[in-house]
């Protein structure tokens, strides 16, 4: 670790150099979190207008069932049944109440059994109610965004760090990310044990891509080669806008 100056020390040097000590720039901050939003829905939902996916549901054909809302909880791997239980715990009588039983059995499964035919139509409905979004809000932060970024402060992560953790845990979940930066942890260390950032950052990316490809609906990695690794090389370990990347080929941008 960098040895830490003393407070009037380093006020001398800062006095000496003409400027203000600028915060290390991190994702939990709301407008890097909104630029967090965007790339993520690059990549889930082919737009950056992610409040317009609290609606969005269909299945993918990626094995877990239904995918749905603005990070894609899936009726197969448990979010979307958790949210779907916080929701009817503050709204008992909502559109999708019914339905837990169904959710209940299917989870685990790529099944729609009690699920079809009305299940799509009663997931829109039930996002035109605002504390149905706010739920999805509080689904992904707690589940997905706040450990995700949490972890990669640990690791002295910056926001391209802390949002490459979170896109993965968004895709493998919270234990599929610890299992990729446990791969990248054997052969690179990150800042916080002394390695380099930019180093620590490709050996993850590569674990990342790794993983992907052993799911072939997931094999293209766009998102990270043509997104996360093209802000790496340029040098942007802060997000800092405007930023350009495609993804599925697709090219987007988001300027200020």
């Amino acid at each position: 670790m960098r040895a830490r100056l003393r407070a009037s020390a380093l006020a001398g040097v800062l006095l000496l150099a003409g400027c203000a000590a600028q915060p290390v720039p991190n994702l939990d901050d709301p407008a890097l979190k909104d630029v967090a939003m965007q790339l993520v829905s690059s990549a889930e939902n082919s737009s950056l207008d992610w409040r317009a996916q609290y609606s969005y549901i269909e299945d993918i054909g990626d094995g877990r069932g239904y995918t749905a809302g603005i990070i894609g909880f899936c009726s197969g791997t448990g979010d979307m049944l958790e949210l779907v239980r916080a929701y009817t715990d503050a709204v008992p009588d909502n559109p999708l109440a019914q339905y837990l039983p169904a959710l209940e059995a299917v989870d685990g499964t790529d099944s729609h059994e009690g699920l079809d035919p009305g299940f799509t139509a009663a997931w829109q409905l039930a996002a035109e109610d605002p504390a149905f979004r706010a739920a999805q809000d509080d689904e992904r932060d707690t589940v997905y965004f706040d450990p995700a970024v949490a972890l990669a402060k640990q690791d002295g992560l910056g926001a391209l760090g802390q949002f490459a953790y979170y896109d993965a845990a968004v895709m493998h979940g919270f234990e599929g990310l610890q299992a990729i930066r446990g791969t990248a942890l054997a052969t690179s260390q990150p800042p916080s044990g002394g390695g380099s950032e930019t180093s620590y950052l490709e050996v993850f990316l590569d674990a990342r891509v790794a993983e992907m490809k052993t799911e072939e609906a997931h094999s293209d990695t766009s998102r990270v080669d043509t997104a996360q690794r093209e802000f790496l090389r340029a040098g942007n370990l802060g997000l800092a806008l405007p930023l350009r990347w495609a993804v599925y080929g697709h090219p987007y941008e988001i300027t200020g």
